[in-house]
């Protein structure tokens, strides 16, 4: 049932907030750190050791993940994105700038990667005719 993916991740998300806010006191943070990084890391750990001792998530729990993460993700992307640009702001030149930098890099190297992966489409293709033929 979906309601049990709900839960699986809900319980992910629980633990990877509280340890999340651990990891901020230890380092003196008045936030979490890395809460949903740890919650996702818990969630894949739970899925594969269920895939090896055989017992598969069902299609309708994977539905129930698939549906929350599609709600819960982005909107914390966009509320930490949110919570890096006013840092910036109040930051002052040098974290605009790099931010800026890092942001047009990614956007440069997007077309890049994009041919280099249809190149290596290609010839693994090419590659896997070459053996089907001989």
């Amino acid at each position: 049932m979906e309601i049990y993916g709900l839960g699986l991740v809900a319980i992910c998300m629980f633990v990877g907030s509280t340890l999340g806010t651990l990891a901020g006191n230890l380092l003196g943070i008045s936030g979490d750190v890395g809460s949903v990084g740890f919650a996702m890391l818990l969630l894949i750990i739970i899925n594969n050791t269920m895939r090896d001792k055989g017992n598969n998530i069902s299609a309708e729990t994977e539905r129930g993940i698939s549906l929350l993460s599609s709600l819960y993700i982005p909107i914390t992307v966009a509320m930490s994105a949110r919570q890096d640009v006013v840092s910036a702001f109040k930051g002052g030149l040098i974290p605009l700038l790099a931010g800026t930098i890092a942001t047009l890099g990614g956007l440069y190297l997007v077309p890049i990667i994009s041919k280099l992966g249809e190149l290596n489409i290609k010839t693994s293709t090419r590659d896997y005719l070459e053996v089907k033929h001989d």
